[in-house]
């Protein structure tokens, strides 16, 4: 017992001066604009990011909170990228096991018997012990690598996330869009419906011509025209939610109008720096590159003698009465040293072949960084040059509503023909509808400029 104690101190004093091959990981540097392009007003780094605000601050419609709810419990996808969690936690338990022995047991009886001469019986307990030590640090490095593939992983089920929380909110955004294009339809068929009658009226009393009465269809058709392409968008868009809910197609609920959905007159970016943490994709690509760099230290490590210690025990005995005595008692320990000598090249390949791998993943990590600062920026230049566009067009729209008033005045006044009026109120009735689009652009604006600050997944 004093040898074997003695081995195992020897033997962890080996452990603990062990070296790790390979590099260590640092976070590269990053060239880092000092503000987002796009971004008004100048940045404060007193001003906390709209990507650091939970989701249900910032769509604040109670209806497409609950949606958002239904689709996080639900969603498929979500429910998948979960599950690779899981599956990269138990890859970790397995890589690190390498670490430790092996330790097998068996348990056997066999029985012979020679006619005319005996009948013989053996009990036997037997145990084995297989070790590689990790001497060079192989087993710890592919652990790290482990490590940061599950990190990987949680980090793109975040991304998963953000994105759902986007997608349902774009989706019913689009869906109120819808719903908007219809009522503006519905309600310019029935008026131009009673500008049919009125019309209709005006010429069997002599004071109208059948062309005005033409024209006069022509505005109610053109309007009825528009309600079966709306309702078909409609119920397609509510079954692409219910897909995003996990739901088979069904009816959604609504809330607020898309014109009461609530919009921030200034959207406080943050510092660019900042997003590197926040931004679940950025996260996820690191953790790859940490990946990477440890697979490194893997391929190294195999460049290196492997140092292995084997050992069996156990007792036999042809009686269980005699089985554990010092007579019945074997055992076998050995130690062995493995070189690798010539494979042609094939070791020194797999380090190169790592190292490029490293190199592919931190190009990607810094292209990611950069696509980030490239969406955060495109989404700020569309929500603030959407909000004017959409100003502007509610002014044209405005506009468009009077001239289509006082043309209806001065045809029943026999001032101007029906053609004015059939124009005025076309304008006005695509006036309409383009203004929707526009408020509709603000929002889904919004949505892009969260996603893209890193917002959604907390």
């Amino acid at each position: 017992m004093r040898r074997v104690g003695l081995a195992v101190v020897c033997l962890a004093a080996v452990l603990l001066t062990s070296c790790t091959v390979g590099p260590n990981y640092s976070r590269p540097k990053i060239n880092v604009p000092s503000s987002y392009r796009g971004q008004m007003p100048a940045p404060q780094a007193s001003v906390a990011s709209l990507g650091s605000e939970n989701w249900w601050q910032v769509f604040k419609d109670p209806a497409l909170q609950q949606l958002i709810r239904t689709a996080l419990k639900q969603n498929y996808n979500v429910q998948i990228a979960a599950s690779r969690v899981l599956e990269a936690q138990q890859e970790i338990v397995v890589t690190r096991s390498k670490k430790f022995p092996n330790v097998d047991g068996s348990a056997n009886y066999s029985s012979q018997r020679i006619p005319g001469l005996y009948t013989r019986g053996v009990v036997a307990l037997e145990g084995s012990v297989s070790w590689i030590l990790d001497f060079w640090g192989q087993y710890r490095r592919a652990t790290q690598a482990a490590r940061a593939g599950m990190l990987e992983q949680e980090w793109n089920r975040r991304a998963v996330i953000a994105t759902l929380v986007s997608d349902v909110a774009a989706s019913y955004f689009q869906l109120r869009a819808l719903d908007l294009d219809l009522q503006i339809s519905e309600r310019t068929l029935g008026a131009r419906q009673q500008s049919l009658k009125l019309t209709n009226t005006l010429y069997k009393g002599g004071a109208n011509t059948l062309l005005d009465v033409r024209e006069a269809e022509q505005l109610v058709q053109s309007a009825a025209a528009t309600i079966p392409d709306l309702q078909r968008q409609i119920g397609q868009q509510e079954n692409a939610i219910s897909i995003l809910l996990g739901e088979n197609p069904g009816a959604i609920a609504r809330g607020k109008a898309l014109r009461e959905q609530p919009l921030p007159k200034a959207i406080p970016a943050g510092l660019p720096s900042s997003l590197l943490e926040r931004r679940p994709d950025i996260r996820a690509q690191e953790q790859s590159l940490i990946a990477a760099n440890a697979d490194i230290g893997v391929a190294k490590a195999q460049l290196f003698p492997t140092i292995s210690l084997t050992g069996t025990g156990g007792v036999e005995s042809p009686g269980l009465t005699s089985l554990f005595t010092t007579g019945a008692l074997a055992w076998n320990a050995t130690g062995g040293l493995t070189q690798p000598i010539f494979n042609a090249g094939a070791l020194r390949a797999n380090v190169k072949i790592a190292r490029a791998q490293q190199q592919q993943a931190l190009f990607a990590y810094k292209q990611t960084i950069q696509t980030a600062f490239e969406e955060v920026s495109n989404a700020l230049i569309a929500y603030r040059k959407y909000r004017q566009f959409a100003l502007h067009e509610a002014q044209l729209t405005t506009a468009a509503q009077d001239a289509a008033h006082l043309s209806e005045i001065r045809f029943k006044g026999g001032v101007t023909n029906y053609l004015e009026v059939l124009t005025n109120e076309a304008n006005y009735f695509n006036d309409q509808l383009t203004l929707v689009a526009a408020q509709l652009d603000e929002r889904l604006a919004l949505v892009q400029v969260y996603n893209a600050l890193g917002g959604g997944w907390q």
